[in-house]
């Protein structure tokens, strides 16, 4: 409960004590509910009872076990006293309050029961002094006492409903926000990796054009110049790539949806385009009809593939063939090309290690290793559908 609203309620309790408080003192100046014997006249002996009857509900929210048991011992003393007090009031609002605040008291149940029966036969009590036998005041005080009861366990378990839908809203909102953050950074993982992918290759093919334009700018311009012409392609086309993923990243929050136009195995003559262009022999070829691709699968492939012709450039020997093979049970992807003596294709690194990453994320399976002299990339690759 908020400061204010604290404020609020026990303003609310001190006019109820208040109110309390001066019809009792109404009701004993008029001498009404006497009953048939002579009733005792207001004096500051009733004032100060008609007090402790009453304004300690003012506290009642703070303290109830303790303003129950005040309160009913000054009302029945006002009844033992022969004051005409009139029906218990206070005793009522603090029997609901106790009820209401059964939760905050910390007395035991069977305590609680136990001061509970001591105040209502002290009332009774007392009305068995002045009347022969009160029958019809213990089965009213019975009744008002115990719908009081029944009135504040209800509202206590409203209470306690409310409170509980209120945390299991504020639990599942944490919980959304602990997903939403965990996809933001998983996206952000993914992001960051493609970007490692697009630059990683584009350097490496940029290196080999630089080299080749730069030896063969005397002896063969024109060569020279494709060079230099594959070299800006690339470039450009790394440059948009990236734009288009750091876009992605910026916006990831106002459009969580929000993802890149990223390369697919569609793309793969472009790719194998590039690497020709550097001087590396590529052979493709293609079996099976390509049926539809999940975006991450699509994008996985072409990953694979573009990773498997830069380790062939950087550490092969001779020309790479490229196999992609399309079936019921998956998309299958094969590089080999002759391998360095020292086998140091086969070392692998973190390029292999993503690749492996991506496979295995998708269901599916890499091998990578040398064999026969060749080095060899064999991917499996789970043909699912389009994802939205």
């Amino acid at each position: 409960m908020t400061l204010l609203g604290r404020g609020r309620t026990l303003v609310v309790d001190a006019v109820i004590a208040t109110v309390v408080f001066g019809l009792a003192l109404a009701v004993i100046s008029s001498g009404h509910f006497a009953g048939s014997g002579t009733p005792r006249p207001l004096d500051a002996l009733g004032v100060v009872l008609a007090a402790l009857a009453s304004l300690p509900l003012a506290a009642r929210r703070l303290a109830p076990f303790s303003v129950f048991l005040v309160v009913g011992a000054a009302t029945a003393t006002l009844y033992g006293l022969d004051y005409p007090l009139g029906p218990p009031a206070g005793s009522v609002v603090a029997m609901y309050t106790l009820a209401e605040r059964r939760d905050t008291v910390r007395v035991s149940g069977r305590v609680l029961g136990v001061a509970v029966l001591a105040v209502f036969a002290a009332l009774a009590g007392v009305h068995f002094v002045h009347h022969d036998f009160p029958a019809a005041e213990l089965v009213l005080g019975a009744i008002v006492w115990g719908g009081a009861w029944v009135a504040g366990e209800r509202t206590r378990l409203r209470r306690e409903r409310i409170a509980a839908l209120e945390d299991r809203a504020a639990k599942a909102e944490r919980e959304a926000e602990r997903e939403r953050r965990l996809a933001a950074v998983e996206e952000r993982a993914r992001i960051a990796r493609e970007l490692h992918d697009s630059a990683g290759h584009a350097i490496n093919v940029i290196l080999v054009q630089a080299g080749a334009a730069r030896l063969l700018q005397e002896r063969d311009p024109a060569r020279s110049r494709a060079a230099l012409e594959t070299l800006e392609d690339v470039a450009r086309d790394t440059l948009d790539e990236i734009d288009a993923l750091v876009r992605a990243l910026r916006e990831e929050e106002d459009s969580p949806g929000a993802t890149a136009p990223l390369p697919g195995i569609d793309a793969l003559e472009t790719l194998t385009a590039r690497h020709r262009a550097t001087g590396l022999d590529v052979t493709t070829r293609v079996r099976g009809t390509r049926p539809p691709l999940a975006r991450s699968v699509d994008l996985a492939a072409y990953r694979i593939v573009q990773e498997a012709l830069t380790n062939a450039a950087r550490h092969g020997t001779g020309p790479a063939d490229v196999e992609v093979a399309y079936g019921s049970h998956g998309l299958e992807l094969t590089i080999t090309n002759p391998a360095t003596p020292n086998g140091s294709t086969a070392s692998g690194g973190h390029g292999l290690v993503g690749m492996r990453e991506r496979a295995t994320l998708l269901g599916g399976s890499l091998d990578a290793g040398q064999r026969n002299g060749s080095f060899r990339v064999h991917a499996r690759l789970p043909c699912t559908r389009e994802d939205g």
